[in-house]
């Protein structure tokens, strides 16, 4: 299951139309808390978490599953890209850093990545 996190409704429309469309079973949310409760309980094979969001940005996201011990691989988008924002990203473990609008195609080739690195450890 592919989980897509921004607060832009019409992004997680257009984002869950493109996975349904690659093969994915996809869940939408709008908001960081939610879909770390969601993941408390559930199997998430890649989550795309936008990294500008109120309340818990994509970083916040990242860094709460990392400490609950989820392994879940997580590919961060933005509309507000600097290199700082992706140094973070990365180094905070991300599997990939996409800029909005993302190309379909290297999203679709970064969320199949992140789930093969994280089956494959």
């Amino acid at each position: 299951m592919i989980a897509i996190v921004d607060d832009e409704t019409s992004v997680c429309r257009a984002m869950e139309r493109l996975f349904k469309s690659a093969g994915f079973n996809v869940v939408t949310f709008t908001e960081g808390a939610a879909f770390l409760k969601f993941v408390e309980t559930a199997r998430v094979d890649c989550a795309i978490v936008d990294l500008h969001m109120p309340q818990l940005s994509g970083l916040d996201v990242q860094m709460k599953i990392i400490q609950s011990g989820k392994r879940v691989p997580v590919v961060i988008m933005t509309g507000q890209d600097t290199p700082e924002s992706q140094r973070r990203a990365i180094d905070a473990g991300a599997v990939a850093y996409l800029r909005k609008p993302a190309d379909c195609q290297a999203l679709v080739e970064a969320v199949n990545a992140g789930i093969e690195k994280f089956h494959a450890s």
